[in-house]
């Protein structure tokens, strides 16, 4: 029995995109144009698969700041929070963020999954419990292995089932951590907050929501999910990360109970590894001001959002029941989804490809993530393209689409 063994299944879907002469993962943007173009395999290519929701990354005021951040501070912290990687721009982050999101406490981390994996892990340890939405980020599920709690799944999106897990735990469930997700990475649909928050009034627990996909797109002022569910006092912890609508990298906890400074002082992932660097901890600080000056930005991204969501919808494609910046057209197989992947990016239009078992269900998924910086002619070049390799599939036959033609591009026919 070798070590290497677990890999052979690795291996064999490795030979088969070998032998299909695609490679869907790593691939590489040689050189970035803007938030929303880049030049990858040589070809100058739309971006429509990079989080990147409300187009900051290039934002000139965030660059500037960052180049000057490097310049007075230097390149990194060479040490932990709790050693010597501390610095007054990190302090005045965590305050910054406690000011947006109207709570008393926030802590920095130097990544979005560290984020989840040291509160999640931090919280609920060995005979405690933590009842999650199945459809849950891998970073949530790792927490939960890394704490060494019991895992109770419910439904996606199904306060009813998750009620009934609660009740199940009797006097356990006062005690019980909830972890759902604002806004789900893969296809885009939100949580039911409000009807999650009404089961933990009646049957108790913690609540804890990560926003990594619904700050500065959800909420009347972009704070996310809960914002807009209006149930932001019943959720007792809000985890997130800067690398999507704030166009850096890092991440957060936020909460109204004190309590949460106490925890600082438990979280391996963040007593034991380097804080953020500076330019990054700079860069974030001024994007968080932007977001929270220019509502138009959020305002913009689902105006491209919607129109993404209709065209597709008129293209044929299931693009679940309602617009989203987050847009995935469900596949029929593999080889059919690494085809029309490969066909999109050979056309210059990058989406993500997700494969089982990343995907919620048992279907490949072409993922596209919208922005704020794509312009209207962008949106329609990206539907302009799928239309176009759609058309094409059909003209290999006579007549009616056949469902070959018709799995190749993405339709329902």
């Amino acid at each position: 029995m070798s070590l290497f063994d677990k890999f052979q299944g690795i291996a064999s879907v490795r030979r088969d995109l070998d032998e299909l002469g695609i490679v869907p993962f790593g691939v590489v943007t040689e050189r970035l144009l803007s938030a929303t173009e880049g030049i990858v395999n040589g070809r100058r290519t739309i971006l429509a698969g990079t989080n990147n929701y409300l187009g900051l990354t290039f934002h000139p005021e965030c660059i500037e700041t960052a180049r000057a951040a490097v310049l007075e501070e230097g390149t990194g912290t060479t040490g932990s929070r709790m050693a010597n990687g501390t610095y007054a721009g990190h302090e005045a982050l965590e305050q910054e963020l406690a000011d947006f999101f109207g709570c008393g406490q926030a802590i920095v981390f130097s990544t979005g999954y560290q984020a989840n994996l040291g509160m999640i892990a931090t919280l609920a340890g060995p005979g405690d419990v933590v009842v999650l939405d199945a459809d849950c980020h891998a970073s949530i599920y790792d927490a939960c292995r890394l704490g060494g709690c019991d895992v109770i799944r419910f439904r996606h999106n199904d306060a009813q089932d998750l009620e009934k897990r609660l009740r199940r735990l009797g006097e356990r469930a006062q005690n019980a951590l909830i972890v759902v997700e604002g806004l789900y990475s893969m296809q885009g649909d939100q949580a039911p907050l409000r009807d999650i928050a009404a089961v933990k009034r009646r049957r108790g627990g913690y609540l804890l929501v990560d926003e990594a996909h619904s700050l500065g797109m959800l909420g009347a002022n972009g704070r996310g999910a809960a914002e807009a569910a209006g149930v932001e006092q019943e959720v007792d912890f809000i985890v997130g990360t800067f690398s999507k609508s704030l166009g850096a990298i890092g991440g957060y906890c936020v909460s109204h109970r004190p309590e949460l400074e106490l925890v600082r002082y438990a979280i391996r992932p963040y007593i034991f590894t380097a804080s953020p660097s500076p330019s990054v901890i700079a860069s974030v600080r001024v994007a968080l001001r932007v977001m929270r000056a220019h509502p138009e930005l959020r305002e913009r991204l689902w105006e491209n959002a919607r129109r993404l969501y209709h065209g597709f919808r008129e293209l044929g494609y299931d693009t679940g029941p309602e617009p989203s910046p987050v847009l995935a057209l469900a596949m029929p197989g593999r080889e059919q989804a690494l085809r029309m992947w490969n066909a999109l990016l050979e056309n210059g239009v990058y989406v993500n490809l997700v494969l089982p078992p990343a995907t919620p269900s048992h279907y490949p998924l072409l993922r596209c993530s919208v922005s704020a910086a794509h312009t209207p002619e962008q949106v329609e070049r990206i539907l302009g393209t799928f239309a176009a390799l759609r058309r094409r599939a059909s003209a290999v036959h006579d007549g009616p689409l056949s469902a070959e033609a018709n799995a190749v591009s993405g339709g329902a026919g």
